[in-house]
């Protein structure tokens, strides 16, 4: 059975054209998620990694963590409008996330779609796996005998189709996120960065990263498919 959505997180749904809509971001405060920072263990005191901030969502890079839905979702289309506001670095989109700190202690099992700048739309396996077109030219393998899959000794970066989609830094950027069964499609601003198939997880929860430095999302919102 699948979990019903979480009063919380229906704070903008629109039916129009028989579609459904959900802002997981409310514009005021992370009512539906979650904050999983390890370095926080135990200290109620220590500073909050991600914040609102002049109506936006920011993660504020470090200590490192993840953000992470209260609600998991299948079949759907995610829309995340965010930029790197002051210098540079790292990022993600977590999808089919599940089983929390599997990977370094930190990275919940999930598939990960790359934000990092001029790098946006990669995907990295966290024991889960995906599989693209050209795997042995687009999954690069540290030795001939490193297998493809999630684990920590696999090969689980796939690299993106283009990294020419970003926009300059400090501008924002739209990334699409079409989970639809085994498949996840990606697009930046527009142009298809990713499309895998044959994913080991068809739903999960979503995560955005705290991975290094400051990014600021003005829109998580997320589309139904039927």
């Amino acid at each position: 059975m699948k979990p019903l959505l979480s009063i919380f997180f229906l704070t903008s749904i629109s039916l129009a054209f028989g579609e459904e809509r959900i802002a997981l971001f409310n514009g005021k405060d992370l009512s539906g998620w979650t904050v999983d920072v390890p370095n926080a263990d135990g200290d109620p005191s220590h500073p909050p990694v991600f914040i609102v901030r002049e109506g936006k969502l920011v993660s504020l890079g470090k200590p490192g963590g993840h953000l992470i839905t209260k609600d998991s979702f299948s079949d759907y289309k995610l829309i995340v409008e965010y930029r790197f506001a002051n210098e540079a670095g790292n990022c993600g989109v977590l999808v089919h996330a599940s089983t929390p700190r599997v990977l370094y202690q930190m990275f919940p099992q999930s598939i990960e779609v790359q934000m990092m700048h001029q790098q946006a739309g990669d995907f990295w396996c966290i024991h889960e796996d995906i599989h693209v077109p050209d795997m042995e030219k687009r999954r690069p393998k540290q030795n001939p005998a490193q297998a493809f899959g999630g684990k920590k000794s696999d090969a689980r970066r796939i690299i993106n189709l283009t990294d020419g989609s970003e926009k300059p830094l400090g501008d924002w950027n739209t990334m699409e996120i079409e989970c639809k069964g085994d498949e996840v499609i990606v697009h930046v601003n527009g142009a298809l960065v990713n499309h895998g198939s044959k994913c080991t997880a068809k739903e999960g929860k979503i995560a955005l990263q705290a991975e290094g430095v400051e990014v600021e999302f003005r829109k998580v919102e997320l589309k139904k498919l039927k």
